[in-house]
């Protein structure tokens, strides 16, 4: 699972510790997404889960809200209890 800056507080050192966490900075890419969408974290994610060399596949976005992410290109793991 990748992950944009966190914004927990003081949990962000317990969320980057858990294995399969992928703390992804802001790079000049993502900043240029940013920048075109109304929301930086909800455009961060969906750049951070968009496929790479790296990632062929691309990565999912685990979300407590998956209708937010409705019609978008990135995959989804419904987090809703």
């Amino acid at each position: 699972m990748l992950v944009g800056r966190l914004g927990f507080g003081p949990l962000d050192g317990a969320v980057a510790a858990l294995p399969g966490i992928t703390v992804l900075d802001l790079d000049l890419p993502a900043a240029l997404a940013v920048a075109q969408q109304p929301s930086w974290a909800a455009a961060h994610c969906r750049h951070a889960a968009q496929p790479t060399p790296d990632r062929p596949e691309g990565a999912i976005v685990a979300t407590t809200d998956p209708a937010r992410w409705h019609g978008q290109p990135v995959r989804v793991l419904d987090l809703s209890p």
